[in-house]
């Protein structure tokens, strides 16, 4: 094997110690729930080849990857789960009747023994990459703006912040270099972001609010505070800042640029609520919002199903209506989690979905 090859390409294996990824079973249940999800013709081995990723892998095995948490246990001959390389050979056994994945290690993964006085060990590079293969490819670029510029806050949040008084000169409408003053409670940072408020989220069932969209839609840098009034000059501005916007707290969020797509350990069942673009049809790439947040477990990169609502059909027999079954009609991906709420991006549709078709467990 070529020295380049042995220079080890990692495939990130972060979440291998992970519970099961879906609702708490029993063994029994979990070793049924595998034998439907592997793939017909699955092989018995599989021999890493350089630019597998663990989706390429996983998807050799199973009809639904992001199931994989369950194939791959931990094999105590590893030393480091998180990485494996070109050249290792994966197993696929059976133990009491359940499926899993176990690992054999290849030359690339081995520390070689050069001389009698010293050991090289051969260091794997990470290789960060995009989702590819059985899941549709994700671009950072389709929700890179959404992980940045929006957030939801509490109610109250934005009406007792500080907002945009007046700009230099009298000037109304503002943009990247202009001055402009601000009134109220001005949050002790040299940069603050300049926000505009976005729809009221509301649970379609309960009615209950579940929180208030902030749109950051620049960045100004304090130069003087006075008082309860300051005076930032705007770094960059992603629209017109207008009199009355408000000024937040940055939000300092590491942007990853891969996702590790697995299913929700906790029954989920919720709804789309809204679509960002000011429409109600969903497509591929779309992102949504979902009345499911943290406190149901939701978490970044679980993946749901979503389902196209049942139409409202008249009984003419009983002289009512009824409502159809809902159809499966896609997959989308959380990848931003609020409190009582989640950002979420289609995946993959198959018919016409809108806001109010369901989300559920894959």
């Amino acid at each position: 094997m070529s020295k380049k090859m042995m220079a080890a390409i990692g495939l990130w294996l972060i979440a291998i110690f992970v519970p099961v990824a879906h609702a708490a079973v029993d063994e029994q249940t979990t070793g049924t729930i595998l034998r439907d999800l592997l793939r017909p013709g699955h092989p018995e081995t599989y021999v890493v080849v350089e630019r597998d990723t663990l989706w390429d892998i996983s998807s050799r095995f199973l009809v639904e990857p992001w199931f994989w948490p369950e194939l791959w246990r931990v094999n105590p001959e590893i030393e480091n789960p998180h990485l494996i390389y070109p050249g290792d050979i994966l197993h696929l056994i059976w133990i009491d009747g359940v499926p899993q994945l176990t690992l054999e290690r290849g030359l690339a993964g081995r520390t070689v023994r050069m001389t009698p006085d010293g050991v090289v060990s051969l260091r794997p590079h990470i290789r960060e990459t995009p989702i590819l293969s059985s899941i549709p490819a994700i671009s950072l670029d389709a929700i890179r703006s959404f992980l940045v510029r929006n957030r939801v806050v509490r109610p109250g949040v934005l009406e007792d912040a500080a907002y945009v008084l007046q700009g230099e000169g009298r000037r109304l409408v503002l943009g990247a270099g202009d001055r402009l003053y601000a009134r109220g409670a001005i949050p002790p940072e040299p940069t603050l972001a300049i926000v505009r408020r976005g729809p009221v989220y509301e649970d379609p069932d309960t009615r209950e609010l579940l929180g208030i969209e902030a749109t950051d839609i620049g960045i100004g840098r304090v130069t003087a505070v006075k008082r309860d009034i300051a005076t930032l000059v705007v770094s960059s501005s992603r629209q017109d800042i207008r009199i009355g916007d408000r000024l937040l707290p940055t939000e300092e969020r590491r942007v990853d640029s891969m996702f590790y797509p697995s299913a929700p350990k906790t029954e989920v069942k919720g709804q789309i609520i809204s679509v960002f673009g000011g429409v109600r049809q969903v497509g591929d790439h779309d992102v949504v919002v979902l009345n499911r947040g943290e406190r149901e477990g939701m978490e970044t990169g679980h993946v749901l199903a979503i389902y196209r609502r049942g139409d409202l059909a008249f009984d003419r027999e009983r002289n009512e209506y009824v409502r159809l079954p809902s159809e499966r009609a896609g997959i989308l991906m959380v990848f931003r989690t609020f409190r009582k709420m989640s950002y979420g991006l289609v995946l993959q549709t198959d018919i016409p979905l809108s806001v109010s078709d369901e989300v559920r467990n894959p």
